[in-house]
């Protein structure tokens, strides 16, 4: 699947870029995976490895880590790098549906 496809697979997605050698990207995993499972299908969560989705991390201009990017309708509209609160994320993505 293509960035693009990813951007444009739901209504509202959330993309991380991330690494698996980033400490602050191992600290957010935990905030993530509760943000997606508190959004349960409303919305699409995809975390990205930027080693292993180069052009990806490349098109979205994700040049520091972690990054998050807010998508609706495969535009985006929100963009932040470094750690976040579980709360404001959710609150983020909410906002959003």
């Amino acid at each position: 699947m293509t960035y693009s496809e990813i951007i444009s697979s739901q209504p509202v997605v959330l993309v991380e870029f991330f690494a698996t050698w980033c400490p602050h990207c191992q600290k957010m995993m935990p905030v993530v995976a509760q943000v997606k499972s508190k959004l349960s299908g409303r919305a699409e969560v995809v975390q990205l490895d930027i080693d292993e989705n180069r052009q990806a991390a490349d098109e979205a201009k994700a040049d520091t880590i972690p990054t998050f990017i807010l998508y609706r309708d495969g535009k985006e509209i929100w963009r932040q790098s470094g750690e976040i609160s579980q709360e404001a994320l959710l609150a983020k993505v909410e906002s959003a549906l």
